[in-house]
């Protein structure tokens, strides 16, 4: 492993980046104030070593491990009881994009009065929290993708409706995450790739959405280089840890440059996770190259310059060609009905699309005309 591959920064999250860094999550705890943690985790992994030396690393901690894929209400109710009756004064934060939102959630909700729900990213609902109510987070994630630890949100589904909503609140932000990517090794191939994928997702829609934010632009094309650059060989290879740790960073930095914004591939992700509990990365990795193509005309030179940056021939064309050869070679479905969908749901998805929060960062609108198009295409094959 090249040493160099290891580093403490700060944009704005502290990250402890590096193989075994893990090792230091005792240190992270008593440096964010957190002396009885809750560890939050996902369902598939309360069994494994690296659940059980993290328990036994934490003095007073307890585990809540009833977190499956597509997090929803149920999930972050049952996490608030755990914390509340165990008496815990924090949350570590460790597994996967689900298990990193639940755990943020737990912590952001666990002294609030309010129901979840008024907590949606809408306007300025986020000033509805009460601060002091607020426990502070350690996150450690497993998979390299949403990049949640480093962000100031958590996608939940409402159940009772169907629909993914985002909590957000500043001091949601993780205080210190570390980033081992000896935790993934092993990581199944069809996971790696989907949360891969997100990642590139992540950052190819911050740098498509309209505004001046040249900071989240120069993060995401280079977050874009490394996902090129690395994830076929994670995908082969399950211990190739320099792979890896370069998915890790760019799942950071998708998530880092998203605050200037996303678009339609997420805009018609969240409906179709929520309706069929599809992997999020694995839906984001389907309807990427169709959502590029409808937007071709908005970004087009965009996507010349990040063409160039990458390497490739300096064109659009080059560019989706690459997108495509990616997705191929780390067997991601080229249509929807390879992840079980139809066309049963359109109209409710379509109408789900244009009010997801994420759709306004689309650089062409995203109303109900332009999500069905979208829809249909990546239904069809059809760019």
């Amino acid at each position: 492993m090249n040493p160099v591959l290891r580093g403490n920064w700060n944009y704005p999250t502290t990250i402890w980046a590096g193989p075994g860094r893990i090792a230091e999550l005792a240190e992270a705890c008593a440096r964010a104030g957190i002396r009885r943690p809750l560890l939050v985790t996902d369902e598939g992994l309360t069994g494994a070593p690296m659940i059980s030396n993290a328990l036994a690393a934490l003095a007073g901690a307890a585990l809540f491990g009833a977190v499956r894929g597509n997090p929803a209400l149920s999930h972050v109710e049952a996490g608030l009881l755990a914390y509340r009756t165990g008496g815990h004064d924090g949350v570590v934060a460790f597994g996967g994009g689900s298990a990193l939102d639940v755990g943020k959630v737990v912590a952001f909700m666990s002294g609030q009065a309010r129901p979840l729900w008024d907590f949606e990213d809408i306007g300025d609902w986020w000033t509805r929290a009460n601060v002091d109510g607020i426990v502070p987070v350690v996150a450690v994630p497993t998979t390299a993708g949403t990049g949640s630890e480093v962000g100031r949100a958590g996608v939940v589904t409402d159940e009772a409706r169907r629909i993914k909503k985002i909590i957000f609140h500043p001091r949601m932000m993780a205080k210190v995450a570390i980033c081992d990517p000896a935790l993934s090794a092993g990581m199944p191939p069809v996971i790696t790739a989907g949360t891969g994928m997100d990642a590139f997702a992540h950052c190819l829609e911050a740098y498509c959405a309209p505004g001046y934010h040249p900071l989240a632009d120069g993060i995401a094309v280079e977050g874009m280089r490394l996902v090129m650059d690395n994830l076929t060989r994670a995908v082969r290879d399950g211990g190739d840890l320099e792979a890896r740790a370069h998915m890790m960073a760019a799942a950071l930095m998708g998530a880092t440059a998203f605050q200037k914004g996303l678009g339609a591939i997420h805009a018609l992700s969240h409906p179709v996770g929520a309706l069929y509990d599809t992997h999020h990365g694995l839906t984001n990795a389907v309807f990427l190259p169709y959502v590029l193509v409808f937007n071709r005309k908005a970004v087009e030179e965009r996507i010349r310059r990040l063409a160039a940056y990458l390497g490739l021939r300096a064109s659009f064309r080059a560019f989706l060609d690459m997108v495509l050869e990616l997705r191929a070679a780390t067997a991601v479905p080229h249509t929807l009905v390879g992840l079980g969908i139809g066309d049963d749901e359109i109209d409710r998805i379509v109408a789900m699309a244009t009010r997801d929060p994420t759709a306004g960062g689309n650089p062409v609108t995203l109303d109900r005309r332009a999500a069905r198009t979208i829809f249909r295409r990546a239904l069809e094959g059809r760019l």
